[in-house]
């Protein structure tokens, strides 16, 4: 899984490399203030030092600024190598969905491609610029500001060390708790996502039989699913915070009644509790942090799975090795044909189908609601590919067949018409995208609907 989303970030490598580089630059900047904070109290000030005060100012300032600058740096490369790893996701998810065969269609469902073109892109587009920011940002500050106590003074580091096991402990099973839901959300949003799309899409059939009621339950009624599998998922999510809290400002009050015994006794400097009350909240936001990218990274992982579901679907109806690239004649011929669309159907939809048309010859089938007459006509441009037999056109099985060549020789009338976005002119080309003006005119001539169009503003 993981393969198949890196894969994706491409020309994004070097942001991606920048963006936790500049973080950890952020990092290392905002550790040296502290310690110039605790010199400048303890040496300037206790020995009355003004230039030392000035010159460490100064250097303090310095550091601010290259930090700050950093800190700029990383959101500017996040933001363009999460954006760009988003759009290249949407991409080769869009062009894999466009070599689908219509039983892997069936197979996700429009809503469930719409949820995960979109919902799911934006949460691997927010968890990623969060590991590349503050997965990296915060460990380092952590560690970072760890390490510095333990250079000030080992024995009242301890207790941040202890504090930190303990909330890494609490955290792990808290989000382990609320992984499961996180991870039902996104089918819930497959079927309100349906419930959307079906009602928008048949509008006029809901208002026609008087069933707004109906649809508004319906919807309502996924919307209270999403919102319950969440609530659980918070709910679990929402004790870290003031568990965190809790045990980070007992730590301070630890450290100060601790460290004020110890600057009694000349043990520690007034400066160094100060830097290491400064590091204790350091140690705080990285928790904090922490928790935001585990609770980000734990919604993501469901997203990441549909996602990479798409990427990797292999279509079932693939060119041969040597296609053949031009159709002889029109003639069509279905030889012992069986099909399902499921493989493990119990009963075929077709079988035992044995039919011939000859070149130029017109064919009318018949059947009842239900009888297959769209599915065979389907099999003859291979929209699905037979169980058992074979279809020919031309005298040449369509599997043969370079798709591309095949489906342009089969002109379809849909049960069902479609517009696209853009002119009627660009909807006439569908068929042939070199059309001239004058054969599109000719087309609706045909089809009578050229009265119609004209009286169009």
């Amino acid at each position: 899984m993981l393969k198949t989303l890196f894969a994706q970030i491409k020309e994004f490598k070097t942001v991606s490399i920048l963006t936790p580089c500049c973080m950890i630059g952020e990092v290392i900047c905002e550790m040296i203030i502290p310690v110039l904070m605790g010199r400048i109290v303890d040496i300037g000030i206790g020995g009355s030092d003004m230039p030392y005060i000035v010159r460490t100012g100064i250097f303090m300032l310095v550091v601010a600024i290259l930090g700050l600058i950093f800190g700029i740096l990383g959101g500017v490369f996040g933001a363009k190598a999460s954006a760009g790893f988003a759009r290249n996701l949407r991409k080769a998810m869009y062009d894999n969905i466009q070599t689908f065969s219509f039983s892997s269609i069936d197979k996700f469902s429009t809503s469930s491609l719409v949820t995960r073109l979109t919902t799911d892109v934006m949460n691997i587009q927010n968890a990623y610029q969060m590991i590349l920011r503050m997965a990296m940002r915060a460990p380092a500050s952590m560690i970072i500001a760890m390490v510095m106590s333990f250079v000030i003074s080992p024995r009242l580091a301890r207790v941040y060390l202890v504090a930190v096991l303990v909330l890494a402990v609490f955290m792990f099973f808290m989000m382990r708790r609320a992984t499961k839901y996180f991870q039902q959300v996104f089918r819930r949003y497959d079927d309100l996502n349906k419930s959307v799309q079906e009602n928008i899409s048949a509008i006029r059939v809901v208002k026609a039989y008087v069933r707004e009621k109906y649809e508004k339950e319906r919807f309502h009624k996924a919307a209270e699913n999403i919102y319950n599998m969440f609530l659980k998922a918070e709910m679990n999510v929402a004790g870290i915070s003031p568990v965190m809290m809790t045990v980070v400002y007992s730590c301070i009050l630890l450290i100060s009644w601790l460290g004020a015994h110890y600057v009694v006794v000349g043990d520690l400097g007034t400066g160094q509790l100060m830097s290491l009350l400064t590091y204790c909240m350091n140690i705080l936001m990285s928790l904090m942090m922490l928790s935001m990218v585990f609770v980000m990274i734990t919604m993501s992982q469901a997203s990441a799975k549909r996602i990479t579901e798409v990427i990797n679907e292999k279509s079932e109806l693939t060119n041969p090795e040597n296609p053949v690239m031009e159709v002889p004649d029109g003639s069509i011929l279905f030889e012992d044909v069986e099909f399902s669309y499921r493989a493990d159907s119990a009963e075929p939809v077709l079988k035992d189908i044995d039919l011939k048309i000859r070149s130029g010859e017109n064919i009318g089938i018949i059947g009842g609601t239900g009888s297959a007459k769209s599915s065979l006509v389907n099999l003859i441009s291979r929209l699905y590919d037979v169980n058992k037999g074979c279809v020919k056109v031309g005298g040449i099985d369509v599997r043969d067949y370079d798709l591309e060549t095949l489906r342009n020789q089969v002109s379809v009338v849909l049960q069902k018409n479609v517009l696209f976005s853009g002119t009627i002119l660009d909807n006439l080309r569908w068929g042939n995208k070199d059309a001239t003006e004058e054969e599109c005119k000719r087309a609706c001539r045909m089809a009578c609907a050229d009265e119609f169009i004209e009286k169009m503003p």
